[in-house]
C-alpha cells in the first residue's frame, strides 16, 4: 500500500511538472543528430529527485550527504536542460557531489590517495556515461530498472548493504517515468536532470555494495552502458571529434537511426542484456576470481559492440548502392 501511494504521488508530481514545463517552454527540439523527430517536453527525469526527496523526509535522521549530492547534480543538470552551462561548471558540481558521498561512505579513511583518484574518475565518468546513453525512448528507465532490480536482489538475498527502501524508491520512480516515456511518441524525456540524478543514485548504491563486500564485480551491473560509452569515446577520439558534442555513433543510435529499429525494442534489448549480465555476475559471485569474471563478461560485450562497425559499413554500402 505504501508503494502504491508513493506511485500515485509521483504520478501527480509528474503531471504537475508537465504544466510547468509547458508554461516555461522547457522542451527538447530535435536536430540532425537526434534520434527523435518531434518537439517533446524535457526534464521529466526530475521525478527521480522528487522520489529521493520523499525518501529523505521519511529518513531525515541520516542520508544528508546523499540527498545534498543528488540535489546539487539535479539542480545543475536541470539548469543545463533549460540553458546550456559550461562543462567546467557541470563537472565541478559533479566533483563536489561525489565528494559528499565519498565522505558519507568514509572513502577518505578507507582508501589510499591513488585509489580515491581512480574512484573520482570512475564515478564522474559513469555519471556522464549514463547521460550519454540517454537518447531514445525507454532506455534510461528500462536500464535503471535492470540495475536497481539486480541491486535489490543482492540486498535481499546475498548481502544486506543498504536500506531496501532506497532502492525501491528508485524503482518506483523509474516505473512512473516509463509510463510517460516508454511510448512510440514519448510524453517527456528524462533530460540531464533525470539521467544524471539516477546515475548518481546508482553509483552511491554500487559504491556502498563494493565497500561492504570488498569486491569490484558489482561494477558489472553497469557493464553494458560502460562498454558502449567508453568504446564510443575511443572511437570518436580516433575520428578526432569533440567528445562533448552530440553525435550518432553509439550502438543504440546506429540500430535506431540507421537501421530504423523501433526505439522501444532497442531500449528493451539493452535492458535485457544488462539483466543477463547481472544474473551471470550474481550467479558466479564468490565462485570465480573477480578478474576472470570481468573478462568473461566484458569480452563478449566488446564483440557485440564491434558489430556496430559492420552495421555502419553495411548501411553505407546500401546508401551508395541506392544513390
Amino acid at each position: 500500500m505504501k508503494y502504491t501511494i508513493l506511485g500515485i504521488i509521483l504520478m501527480t508530481l509528474m503531471l504537475l511538472y508537465f504544466r510547468v514545463a509547458d508554461h516555461f517552454n522547457i522542451i527538447d527540439k530535435p536536430n540532425k543528430r537526434s534520434s527523435h523527430t518531434e518537439i517533446t517536453l524535457r526534464g521529466g527525469g526530475v521525478i527521480f529527485w522528487f522520489s529521493a526527496l520523499l525518501y529523505f523526509v521519511q529518513h531525515i535522521q541520516n542520508n544528508y550527504f546523499f540527498f545534498t549530492g543528488i540535489t546539487l547534480v539535479s539542480l545543475v543538470s536541470f539548469w543545463d536542460d533549460i540553458q546550456s552551462l559550461s562543462n567546467k561548471i557541470r563537472i565541478s558540481i559533479h566533483f563536489l557531489s561525489i565528494t559528499l558521498i565519498f565522505y558519507d561512505l568514509s572513502l577518505f579513511n578507507l582508501m589510499p590517495i591513488w585509489s580515491i583518484f581512480i574512484a573520482y574518475v570512475l564515478a564522474i565518468g559513469l555519471i556522464n556515461a549514463y547521460n550519454f546513453m540517454d537518447g531514445i525512448n525507454g532506455i534510461t528507465g528500462l536500464y535503471t530498472l535492470s540495475v536497481m532490480g539486480a541491486l535489490l536482489y543482492v540486498n535481499t538475498k546475498i548481502q544486506l548493504f543498504i536500506d531496501g527502501e532506497l532502492i525501491k524508491y528508485g524503482i518506483i520512480a523509474s516505473l512512473v517515468f516509463l509510463f510517460f516515456n516508454y511510448r512510440k511518441k514519448a510524453k517527456c524525456f528524462a533530460g540531464d536532470v533525470g539521467s544524471i540524478a539516477i546515475a548518481f543514485w546508482i553509483i552511491y548504491l554500487i559504491l556502498k555494495l563494493i565497500l561492504i563486500t570488498n569486491s569490484l564485480v558489482w561494477l558489472l551491473f553497469l557493464a553494458v552502458y560502460g562498454v558502449d560509452a567508453v568504446c564510443t569515446i575511443i572511437h570518436r577520439l580516433y575520428l578526432k571529434q569533440n567528445i562533448f558534442e552530440a553525435h550518432r555513433l553509439h550502438l543504440y543510435q546506429v540500430l535506431s537511426n540507421e537501421y530504423k529499429i523501433q526505439h522501444r525494442l532497442v531500449s528493451l534489448f539493452y535492458a535485457l542484456v544488462q539483466t543477463g549480465v547481472s544474473f551471470f555476475v550474481i550467479t558466479l559471485y564468490n565462485k570465480v576470481e573477480d578478474l576472470f569474471l570481468f573478462l568473461i563478461v566484458l569480452i563478449p560485450l566488446l564483440f557485440v559492440y564491434t558489430s556496430k562497425f559492420y552495421l555502419i559499413s553495411k548501411n553505407n554500402l546500401k546508401l551508395k548502392h541506392d544513390s
